[in-house]
């Protein structure tokens, strides 16, 4: 089974995107257990220490954005790698 790059691409690109909108609502909503879940993934690394929330929109948008275009670069990477060892 081959991968199209730009629909693999798309589909992690959107994937990372709701799950980024998801996670931005969790920190406004529930910031102590969203502070929680991020220090249990840094193997208990103090993270609230050398850094605070930034809630504000511009923040938002830039990450949303360099987030979704990071993942798209990374899927239509992905693709074309997987199509090329497919082949082989």
């Amino acid at each position: 089974m081959k991968h199209e790059p730009n629909a693999t691409a798309n589909a992690a690109a959107v994937t990372v995107a709701i799950i980024f909108i998801f996670c931005r609502l969790a920190v406004a909503l529930l910031p102590d257990l969203t502070m929680a879940i991020a220090q249990s993934w840094f193997h208990g690394l103090e993270i609230s220490k050398i850094s605070g929330w930034n809630l504000s929109l511009s923040s938002f948008i830039l990450g949303l954005v360099t987030s979704a275009g990071g993942t798209w670069l990374v899927g239509y990477v992905f693709a074309n790698t997987y199509n090329y060892f497919v082949k082989k």
